[in-house]
This record gives structure tokens, C-alpha cells and sequence, in this order.
């Protein structure tokens, strides 16, 4: 079907959305954008909407799919929720120019979802630029951005939070102490995320705090607190892990797992061995995924010993 066709059937309100049609809508280049930008603003907001949901589902099930030049329209949208669904879209794509993009929205979009959504999607950038995988002014102004949006008392504590986990990755001096004023403010939202960008900065030095937090009667600095031992990746870590391995709470013992099969080692997989029978299905299949994460990582680990030894070999 030709794309102008298939426009004009996801257009028309009277028709079903249909997977296969929608996902032709892949093949759309910048000169069928005209086509699509002539009808979309008249389509039903409901309509609209769902095309966006079902995209962004059809992308996650084929990684052949791609519909970014939708979503980048669909970042204007008049509607908010296509908006943030855009945003969602887009969470693969590393390219630099949705810095500023993102940054606009962060900073003045009418909606604070926008904004959230926005400061979130920053995250990846901020990595890139601390992996040095973008171009270095990228950093200085993610982390201006990103830490304007922190300070600000005219957001809310949601888009506040979403700032300062994605900018963690960065490694300023002025990263460490917006964490610890989160940390230390009385606000759990922002100790979460605290917490969780404590993990992302991947130092070390966190370690105290997030064991301490590993017993926070709160299920959900718990659960951030397991993830980041596992995104610091200290062997130490697994001890502390261990003794979280029974949590009351399922989301939590997932984390545990997960994180101990992050970190490897003979005491991360003889403590998963032991929690290998357990009766919940969700905590059975997370330990036989980890153990076997942990065993690709030996075998890699193995392999990666092996090959300097082959290659001295070939030179003698």
C-alpha cells in the first residue's frame, strides 16, 4: 500500500487501526511528512492518541520497526499524553539534536508530564556525554540544564526528580551535592531518586548510604537501593544483597536478583542456588535467568583471559 493510502486509512476515524498497516508506517521518509502533517491536527485527539500507543508498542516488539520521524512531529502535538508518548517513542534514539528538543520541553512545556517525561529522556544524553560518545559541549549543557531543573521551586518534585537521575551520570561536583540535598531532604519521592542516582554515578564512594537504604522500611528505596548495588557492581555488595534475598516485597527480591546477577562471582551464585526452588514462578525464572547470566559472564571472563595468552603464542 502506498503511504499516502495507508495516511489516509489510519486518518479515517471510521476504520480499525490495523497492526499490519500501522506498521508499514515505517517505510514513511521526510517528503511523505507533509501528507501526514496535513490531516493529523484534524484527527480526533482519542484517535491520535492511540496511533501513538500502538506504534510505540509495535516498535517494542520489532526492533525493525522504526517511526521516529512520527514521533518527532507528534512532539508538538496540542495534546499532552501524545506528547509524553512521543518522548516514549523516541527512547532509543541517540541523537544529539533531541538535546535541545528535550531541553525545551523541559524547561516549557505547559504540562509537568511533559516536563518529566522530557528531563527523563535526557538521561541517556547525559551518559553518552560522560562515555564521551557525543560531542563534549553536550555535557556542559545537559548538566546546566538538568541542574537549573533540580534547583527550580516552580517545578514540581516530579520533574525535579526526573532531573536529577538523569543527570547523575555526569561526574561535577555540583551532581554529588544535588544528590545528597536529595538525599537529605525529608521528601521519599526524593530519596528514591536519590537513590537511584546514586547507582547511575557508579562511584563507590555511595556505598554506605545505599546499604543503609537496602533496610528502608520504604519497599521502594529498597528496591532502588538493590538496583544501584548492582549498577556500582562491588563484589562486597553481595553480602549486603544476600541478606535481602527473603524482602516481603516480590519487586524487591527481583531487584536483589537481578542485581547479583550484575555483579557475578561464587558467592552471588551460591546464594542464588539456594532460592533456585523457590515456589513463586516470577523469583523461580528471575534466579535461573540470573545463574545463567552469571555463567555467560564467566565464560566471557574466560574467554577474554584466554585470548592475550593465544595471541603472545602467535608472536612467539
Amino acid at each position: 500500500m502506498e503511504i499516502k493510502d495507508l495516511i489516509t486509512e489510519i486518518t479515517d476515524e471510521g476504520r480499525p487501526l490495523t497492526s499490519s498497516h500501522l506498521a508499514d508506517l515505517s517505510r514513511i521518509t521526510a517528503a511523505d511528512m507533509p501528507a501526514l502533517k496535513a490531516v493529523w491536527r484534524g484527527i480526533e485527539v482519542k484517535r491520535r492518541r492511540q496511533i501513538i500507543a500502538r506504534l510505540i508498542e509495535l516498535a517494542r516488539d520489532s526492533v525493525e520497526l522504526t517511526f521516529d520521524l512520527i514521533y518527532g512531529y507528534a512532539l508538538r502535538d496540542t495534546d499532552a499524553e501524545i506528547r509524553v508518548g512521543a518522548i516514549d517513542g523516541l527512547w532509543d534514539n541517540e541523537d544529539p539534536t533531541l538535546i535541545k528538543t528535550f531541553i525545551d520541553l523541559m524547561e516549557r512545556d505547559v504540562s509537568y508530564d511533559v516536563q518529566a517525561a522530557a528531563a527523563s529522556a535526557l538521561g541517556r544524553f547525559a551518559m553518552l556525554a560522560e562515555c564521551e560518545e557525543i560531542r563534549t559541549e553536550y555535557r556542559e549543557q545537559l548538566g546546566t540544564a538538568l541542574l537549573s531543573a533540580i534547583d527550580s521551586r516552580d517545578k514540581p518534585v516530579e520533574v525535579r526528580r526526573r532531573a536529577l537521575e538523569s543527570v547523575a551520570p555526569l561526574s561535577l561536583p555540583a551532581v554529588r551535592e544535588a544528590i545528597k540535598k536529595a538525599y537529605d531532604s525529608r521528601d521519599e519521592r526524593l530519596v528514591t531518586s536519590a537513590v537511584y542516582a546514586m547507582g547511575r554515578t557508579c562511584n563507590k564512594a555511595w556505598l554506605p548510604v545505599i546499604y543503609k537504604e537496602l533496610d528502608n522500611p520504604n519497599a521502594e528505596i529498597r528496591y532502588e537501593a538493590a538496583s544501584a548495588c548492582g549498577e556500582i557492581g562491588v563484589i562486597d555488595s553481595v553480602s549486603h544483597l544476600l541478606e535481602r534475598v527473603n524482602d516481603a516485597d516480590t519487586e524487591v527480591r527481583l531487584a536483589v536478583i537481578q542485581a547479583l546477577s550484575k555483579i557475578g562471582g561464587a558467592e552471588a551464585k551460591k546464594g542464588l542456588q539456594k532460592i533456585a526452588l523457590d515456589p513463586g514462578d516470577a523469583i523461580r525464572e528471575a534466579v535461573e535467568q540470573a545463574l545463567a547470566e552469571i555463567e555467560t559472564m564467566e565464560d566471557v571472563t574466560l574467554f577474554e583471559v584466554d585470548v592475550p595468552g593465544d595471541r603472545d603464542d602467535k608472536r612467539n
